[in-house]
């Protein structure tokens, strides 16, 4: 069994790949075993195919995906997957071998959050994020500075005058130029703030009023980097990457703290499990969802004897047990889906945020063990026990093998 693997990063051209797959073409077509030549010039060929839909590389790049899979049944079928990624891929390559290879897939997934640098020294600036694995340069500009002047004289203190003057305007000019590339609609665009460069300017912009106080909020560290420009950006990602690291495991834990906080002081503005949260979620009232990342709730969608959808919630630890009962008063299995998968695809569309939490932090093992690993906060007081369900249509089973029913 063959499969192609490609991987085109934004602004790669799509005749340069279609170049690569004609010569892999002829080159493949000297394999000496016959079952493997046809299987790779067919992967090819299919590959060659799909990439004709496409005039050039979208945005974010382009992954294509062609071979052939064993079902479940154990059938061979032919399996051809394009498509652009959610954010933009740094790798390209190209891959024939017997798996598919979803390693730069996966480092996509890796982090959500953006983080902005700013590098200056004595000739210049650029301003750039960090996201994941992908880095943007988003702006950049050189500075002609007077150097020391050395001379004696009357003029030592105008020359001395001037240089300080120009210093200034150039650290306001950094921090104008910060204000427009890294706040939007009166909100900072980036998680946290990295400044770095050779001389002094970053510890002078960090400290100055000229500097935006939502931008100095965002400040996580402030490194020396030996070169300035993209060098100097790179280098300072090395040094940043534990402060960079560390910054996901404090914004869990301080929202973990909030979600607390409504609880001690018994707002109502909260709710946890899952029946609660989908009754509150169904409501509108959901303003942020929390979800432990590991969350096992599967989610099943049934057809009833009376031919209408229901759906169930059930725990991995009793999913066999449960999914049982339940099948046994129901016609059909519709659906099958991890309870977090619906959330994500889901949760816009009840005009709620979505925040996974781990249960490495002190704060992350409390909520999962103590609250079952799924709550919200709410954007208002809801009383759960007054709620009237209408309909038996969902059903959440904690431990059917303890209750044994609902």
């Amino acid at each position: 069994m063959a499969t192609t693997n490609n991987l085109e990063p934004p602004k790669d051209q799509i005749s340069r790949i279609a170049k690569l797959l004609a010569d892999e073409y002829g080159t493949a077509s000297n394999i000496k075993s016959r079952v493997n030549r046809l299987s790779v010039l067919s992967a090819i060929t299919s590959t060659q195919q799909r990439l004709k839909l496409y005039n050039k590389v979208p945005p974010n790049g382009l992954v294509i995906y062609c071979g052939e899979i064993i079902t479940a049944e154990g059938k061979e079928r032919k399996l051809n997957i394009d498509f652009e990624p959610f954010k933009p891929i740094n790798t390209s390559l190209y891959l024939c071998d017997n798996k598919f290879h979803t390693e730069a897939l996966s480092e996509l997934l890796e982090s959500n959050s953006k983080f902005g640098f700013i590098i200056m020294n004595g000739n210049g600036a650029l301003f750039a994020t960090l996201s994941g694995n992908t880095r943007e340069v988003l702006h950049r500009f050189t500075v002609d500075l007077p150097k020391k002047h050395g001379r004696g004289g009357q003029s030592q203190l105008r020359f001395a005058r001037l240089r300080e003057e120009n210093r200034h305007n150039y650290v306001r000019k950094v921090a104008e130029v910060a204000v427009q590339n890294f706040v939007s609609n009166d909100k900072v665009n980036v998680t946290g703030l990295i400044l770095a460069g050779s001389a002094d300017f970053k510890t002078q912009l960090s400290q100055s009023d000229m500097f935006d106080g939502r931008l100095q909020a965002k400040i996580i560290k402030v490194v020396d980097v030996s070169y300035g420009g993209e060098n100097g950006f790179n280098q300072a990602i090395e040094l940043s990457s534990e402060a960079l690291s560390n910054v996901k495991f404090i914004q869990e834990k301080k929202l973990i703290l909030q979600y607390f906080d409504e609880i001690a002081k018994d707002t109502g503005k909260f709710c946890y499990g899952v029946d609660d949260t989908l009754k509150a979620l169904d409501l509108g009232a959901c303003e942020t969802i929390i979800v432990y990342e590991n969350f096992d709730v599967v989610r099943y969608t049934l057809k009833s004897s009376s031919g209408s959808p229901v759906m169930i919630h059930v725990s991995k630890a009793h999913e066999a047990n449960s999914k049982d009962k339940f099948l046994d008063n129901a016609t059909e299995l519709i659906e099958e889906q991890p309870m977090f998968e619906w959330l994500a695809e889901k949760y816009k569309d009840f005009g709620a945020s979505l925040e996974f939490v781990t249960d490495k932090s002190f704060e992350g093992a409390q909520f999962v063990k103590g609250f079952g690993g799924i709550g919200a906060l709410l954007r208002y007081k809801i009383n759960f026990e007054q709620l009237v369900d209408d309909s038996d249509d969902e059903y959440y089973d904690d431990d059917w093998a303890s209750t044994n029913g609902k």
